[in-house]
């Protein structure tokens, strides 16, 4: 037990020595999702994301990069017969980016794994089908969850990362469609996900 403490609190030491704060930040960048009821899949549509960022370099290449994000999100749903809609989904997430990568000196590439929760602060859908009505839906708020996977790299006080990501959540379900004639859709499985890029900067 005394090694085992000893190898523990020895352990502990060498991460506190190696660790150093690569500080906080701001990042914004863009994202590109999709849209999922039951079966039908929407095409990619852009939306936008900015906020605040925290590195920590840890010992043996590897760094962690909590986030809290603002992020706006798009789904269109025109591809389906006679529909014209658009769902808008805005979010405050809480991503933390687990990185893993060389220094290089000049620039720092890495491998990048970010698992995330967030809540949906607005969830409205606008649109209807052709000779049935057309209206707005606010649909209900709802916790998200999910994990991004990604490479980026550090340059100077600048990040670059690209990942893409798996939502697991429920964006809302949609209720009372009746009076744009969309009472027969069921989204109770409607997910996000798709590609984002972002950049951030580090004071």
């Amino acid at each position: 037990m005394k090694r085992f403490l000893l190898a523990a609190a020895a352990l502990m030491l060498f991460f506190s020595v190696q660790a150093s704060a690569q500080g906080f930040g701001v990042t914004a960048g863009m994202n590109f999702n999709t849209a999922k009821i039951e079966d039908v899949r929407t095409d990619a549509k852009a939306g936008w994301n900015v906020g605040v960022t925290y590195g920590l370099d840890l010992p043996l290449g590897f760094s962690v990069q909590p986030s809290l994000v603002f992020i706006q999100k798009s789904a269109d749903y025109s591809g389906l017969d006679a529909v014209t809609a658009v769902q808008k989904v805005s979010s405050l997430n809480l991503p933390v980016s687990v990185q893993w990568g060389p220094d290089l000196i000049v620039a720092r590439p890495f491998l990048d794994v970010t698992p995330y929760i967030g809540y949906s602060l607005s969830n409205k859908f606008k649109g209807g089908v052709a000779g049935l009505g057309k209206g707005d839906v606010s649909l209900d708020n709802a916790f998200e969850y999910g994990v991004g996977v990604g490479a980026g790299v550090n340059v100077w006080k600048l990040q670059a990362i690209v990942r893409y990501n798996w939502n697991f959540g429920t964006l809302g379900k949609l209720a009372d469609f009746k009076e744009i004639g969309l009472d027969d859709l069921k989204t109770e499985n409607e997910t996000f996900g798709g590609i984002s890029v972002s950049v951030a900067f580090f004071f």
